[in-house]
Formats: C-alpha cells, sequence, structure tokens
C-alpha cells in the first residue's frame, strides 16, 4: 500500500480551556480546545500537536474502518478575527483525531519527523470530502 505525508491545513490554534503536558515532545494533550480562526472548508485541520475532522469525515472514517486513530470529543470555538474575516460563516462540528498508530504501516501515524502520514485509501477519501488546502507528499520509508 501507498502511504503519504498529509500537512492540514491549519485553522486555528490550541484555546485557554487546552490541558497538555509541555515537559514532553511532543506535548501530550489530554483536553483539547480547538480555537478557529478561519476555516477554508477542509475536512481535516491541524495545529501541532493535534488533528481534528468534521464529524461528517468521522462517520465517512468509520463505515470503510481505518487503523491508526480514535476519536475524541474537543471543544472548538471561534476567534474575533473569524468572526471578523468570515461573517455569518457556519463551521461543521468537529472531533479530535487521536493519531496512536505507526507511520507506514497503519492508515493513520506519526512519522520520526512527527509529520502525518496516511494510507493511500484514507488520502482517497479525504479528497473526496474535501482537503483543498492540505499539502500532500509521497512518503518513504
Amino acid at each position: 500500500m501507498q502511504y503519504f505525508y498529509i500537512r492540514p491545513d491549519v485553522a486555528g490554534g490550541l484555546g485557554r480551556n487546552t490541558v497538555l503536558d509541555p515537559s514532553v515532545h511532543p506535548p501530550i494533550v489530554t483536553k483539547l480546545h480547538y480555537v478557529m480562526e478561519g476555516w477554508t472548508g477542509d475536512v481535516l485541520v491541524t495545529t501541532f500537536p493535534c488533528y481534528l475532522v468534521t464529524e461528517e469525515t468521522q462517520r465517512a472514517l468509520q463505515q470503510i474502518g481505518f487503523s491508526g486513530a480514535t476519536f475524541a470529543e474537543a471543544e472548538v470555538t471561534t476567534s474575533e478575527e473569524f468572526h471578523e474575516y468570515q461573517p455569518g460563516q457556519e463551521l461543521p462540528p468537529f472531533v479530535w483525531l487521536k493519531v496512536n498508530g505507526k507511520a507506514g504501516r497503519d492508515d493513520f501515524g506519526i512519522a520520526a519527523n512527527y509529520r502525518l502520514v496516511i494510507s493511500k485509501r484514507i488520502l482517497d477519501l479525504l479528497e473526496s470530502l474535501g482537503i483543498p488546502f492540505a499539502v500532500v507528499e509521497p512518503y518513504e520509508q
């Protein structure tokens, strides 16, 4: 199977309600609060070291089955800049995609350089749902 690095759109950052342990790298996040600063429609977004997907994407992933990740609840809010630059923009519900797989083996994995690696079938699914601002490159093990 083919694997790819994917650098999702950074649509925001960690909010003040995030709980994390900064004494390790990457930091271990136990509660995620994501503040959207600008959303361009991608169904997968990030801020180091976390990933979020829309609930629609979660359902699609669950339908095809996948390895290397679980889902958890995330608090998602919008910033003042979001409302200023995207007035009236409605956000779909997002969930936390907690990646725990091995890069190049599981559908989702984190490489040694801390970049997200996904399988071809996951890439195909994400592209069908919309990731226009993600950067995708081949992953060589």
